[in-house]
């Protein structure tokens, strides 16, 4: 079968795309048929090794794919050959077939397509274990979210507003805006061109926010955090723009603000329940048209460094998939 493989660290050109060896499920696992991949920002890290998880070389990138199960490991019962399924793991998605194990694996509505369910799992769950378990935001709150044009970023949008939240989308084009909107956005901010903390301030009335959801890092987060208002909470989700930012920690003692950390991979393995049932919710609101998955760019394998770079350049709009 085909499938990317990094053998070396460092940028997507040192990628390539290569014949392997077809697997085949051990016990517990199943084999899915790849029919579109999710491209995630950790992706770009891995390949790199810049991420918290480092696999042996040579390794298959990427975490999330949809597809059918062609094949069954011994003492699988729930999964069949056919299903169609959402597949979760650390690295093996970008490839024609992944052996993945067979308890994480999300069942596809008949509400959704293959390409949308690729790109659900890790950028859903992510957004609503923030929202729902960390921030517990609740209806009428005010919810911002930066890099609200992204994977992450667009589904906390879609989230936040099946939620009952009054949702502040913030982005740097006025396409990415635009794209906020139609997700459903309150109101948006170009914060290349407008200032965030002001801003913030005055559509809140000067009240400031009720919840910052923050994938970006750099300039942005410490504005977004001093416009929270009393009792604020600020997710950190990540740090796609390279920069870490220090925080004064006295901001969030003025304000009795909580400064919460959402790294979902490490949960979701450690509450496995917990998230079956967070994705139980998710594609309930997909069954009943809550929620509505936007894919908007989709890459042959074989052309992965522009769909790398789309990525790490901050390119994208909603989701990037490969499609094997």
């Amino acid at each position: 079968m085909r499938a990317l493989v990094c053998s070396e660290l460092g940028p997507a050109d040192r990628l390539r795309v290569e014949e392997v060896p077809d697997p085949r499920p051990g016990p517990g696992e199943v084999v899915v048929d790849v029919a579109a991949a999710g491209l995630n920002f950790p992706d770009t890290l891995i390949i790199e090794g810049s991420y918290q998880f480092r696999p042996e070389l040579p390794f298959v990138p990427g975490a999330e794919a949809a597809g059918m199960v062609s094949a069954v490991g011994e003492g699988v019962e729930h999964v069949a050959v056919g299903d169609r399924v959402i597949a979760l793991g650390l690295v093996g998605a970008f490839a024609e077939r992944w052996a993945v194990p067979a308890d994480g694996l999300i069942p596809i509505p008949d509400a959704m397509t293959l390409e949308q369910a690729a790109g659900f799992g890790l950028t859903y769950g992510t957004s609503y274990h923030a929202l729902a378990d960390r921030a517990r935001l609740q209806p009428g709150e005010t919810l911002v979210v930066l890099g609200a044009a992204g994977g992450v970023g667009s589904a906390a949008v879609e989230i936040g507003k099946a939620m009952g939240a009054r949702v502040i989308a913030c982005a740097s084009t006025p396409e990415k805006l635009q794209f906020c909107r139609e997700l459903g956005a309150d109101e948006v901010i170009d914060y290349t061109s407008e200032d965030l903390k002001t801003r913030i301030r005055e559509l809140t009335d000067g009240e400031g926010a009720d919840v910052v959801y923050d994938p970006v890092g750099g300039a942005y987060s410490e504005p977004a955090l001093r416009s929270t208002g009393f009792g604020g909470r600020f997710l950190v989700i990540g740090f796609a723009s390279g920069e870490i930012p220090s925080i004064p920690l006295n901001l969030p003692l003025l304000k009795v603000n909580s400064i919460v950390g959402v790294f979902w991979g490490s949960w979701s393995r450690r509450d496995p329940a917990g998230s079956r049932r967070n994705f139980e919710r998710l594609v309930a609101m997909v069954e009943e048209g809550t929620l509505s998955p936007r894919v908007t760019r989709v890459f042959a394998l074989d052309d992965y460094v522009e769909a790398f770079a789309t990525l790490s350049g901050r390119r994208a709009i909603g989701k990037v998939l490969l499609r094997p």
